[in-house]
Formats: structure tokens, C-alpha cells, sequence
């Protein structure tokens, strides 16, 4: 095992992917497994993993996973087990893998707990029991990260409601949630807010990304359809929000009517 000088993560990997390096970045937040510097896989406790989202979503049984990781999993092909005994098509493995990948790199580059460091450990030539399916550049999951990252301060630039129970506002209901579709996540996040469960909690019970949660969340915030913490209040981790100046127009306001002109 070495340990990394830099512990910027985006130096870190960079350096990782120019030496075609194989093996685990590792941290309290979750670990980057690499080949040939390449990311093949990401791992959170955050947010819901591969298994999860199969199992949860109906498309596998508890019986059929548990074969793949026991089976397949020595041998570092867990993934490709799947494909093999007909549970999964290529195309389904590659997008729910992608997906789950994805999701965890962004919470493993950018914990939502201010106080926890991104990984900076590199175990070398550690591989992950899932084994390889559509190996990622890292510019390419840099970009992504910082992509969503834009993306939730677009939607509401207020992090406590990243960590905070999610509470439905007064007159709230999922049929509310400022979308047409019938299946809209943000519908299916309003009904699954009890005031209790946060975003990612929310996200694992319903087996769905963690980062489009927090997305929907942010979102349903903007449009007053949740509450956010009062200002003032530090998220765990995170520094104390800036107190709001009343000289400027109530945000949630104008974030509303940007919406609604899109919509238009």
C-alpha cells in the first residue's frame, strides 16, 4: 500500500491515470478501483450499490445476486456471470454498472460530510469482486463529477438540505412535484419524505441514485415543495450558511418562475 503526497482527489487520479495504474484508491468515504488507469468501479456506504439497485428495482432476486457475488465474485467476474446465466443483457450490466459507478465517485470525490477528506490511499493491484465491465477514463469521471456538482448549485445553493430530513412543506403532496410524467422521481422522493428519512436514506429505500435524489430534493426545495433548514443552522460537517440579505428577492421565488419559463 502507498500513501498519496497529494491529497487533492483530482491530482490524485490524475497521476494515477498517466502512470496506467491498477488498484484501489482507498478513504472512509468509499474507494475508486483502477485498471491500466482507467476507472472499472466506485464503491460508497452513501449511496445505494449495483445489488441494491437490481434487487430493490425487481429486475434480480436476493437468490440471483447472492449466486453472482458467490459464484462469479472469486474470480472477479460477478458482473459478467450475470450476462452469462441470461439474468442480465450486456446493454442492461453496462448501464446499471455506469449508473452505479457514477454515482458513487461523485460522493466518494465530494463526501457530503465536510469534515471526511476524499480518498488519498492507493492500494496497488487491488481489484474489485465485480470485475471490469466498461472501464471509465478519468477525465471523462471528472468531468461528470464536476458537471453534477454545477447541477446541484444550479438547482438550489442551499447543502443543508443535502443532509437533512426531508420535510415536506405545509399543503405538499407527491402529486405536486412540478412534473407531468406519472413516474417523475421527484414524485416518488415527495411521497417517500416521512420528515425523518434524509436524501440518500430516501434514495436507498428506493433503490434509485443517490445523486439524482439530492438532485430532486434541491429541486422540490427551489420550488417550495420541501423545507430547507433555516439559515443559520450548520449541516453536519458543514460551515454555517451565510444569514440572507433582505435586500435580495426570496430565491425559492425566483428559482420558481425560471421553471415555469422553461416549461413554457
Amino acid at each position: 500500500m502507498t500513501g498519496a503526497t497529494d491529497t487533492a482527489p483530482g491530482a490524485v487520479l490524475t497521476r494515477l491515470a498517466a502512470t496506467g495504474a491498477t488498484g484501489a484508491l482507498h478513504g472512509r468515504v468509499g474507494a475508486l478501483y483502477l485498471a491500466d488507469g482507467a476507472v472499472v468501479h466506485a464503491e460508497s456506504p452513501a449511496v445505494p450499490d449495483v445489488g441494491w439497485r437490481l434487487t430493490a428495482g425487481g429486475r434480480l432476486s436476493a437468490q440471483e445476486w447472492e449466486e453472482a457475488v458467490e459464484t462469479g465474485g472469486p474470480d472477479y467476474r460477478a458482473g459478467c456471470f450475470l450476462v452469462e446465466r441470461g439474468r442480465l443483457s450486456r446493454g442492461e450490466l453496462e448501464l446499471c454498472h455506469l449508473s452505479a459507478l457514477f454515482d458513487a465517485a461523485y460522493f466518494v470525490l465530494f463526501p457530503l460530510d465536510r469534515s471526511q477528506q476524499a480518498p488519498d490511499r492507493f492500494l496497488k493491484e487491488a481489484r474489485h469482486w465485480f470485475g471490469p465491465v466498461r472501464p471509465v477514463p478519468v477525465s471523462v469521471l471528472q468531468r461528470e463529477v464536476s458537471r453534477r456538482r454545477a447541477l446541484l448549485e444550479l438547482a438550489w445553493p442551499r447543502p443543508e438540505v443535502d443532509v437533512a430530513p426531508v420535510v415536506p412543506a405545509s399543503g405538499a403532496g407527491a402529486g405536486g412535484a412540478g412534473c407531468d410524467e406519472p413516474t417523475c422521481g421527484r414524485r416518488a422522493v415527495l411521497a417517500a419524505a416521512d420528515g425523518v428519512r434524509t436524501p440518500l436514506q430516501i434514495a436507498r429505500a428506493l433503490g434509485r441514485s443517490a445523486f439524482a435524489t439530492l438532485l430532486d430534493v434541491r429541486r422540490l426545495a427551489a420550488a417550495g415543495l420541501v423545507r430547507t433548514p433555516e439559515a443559520g443552522v450548520p449541516a453536519p460537517g458543514g460551515p454555517t450558511p451565510r444569514a440572507a440579505d433582505p435586500a435580495v428577492p426570496e430565491i425559492s421565488l425566483l428559482y420558481r418562475i425560471r421553471d415555469a419559463l422553461e416549461a413554457l
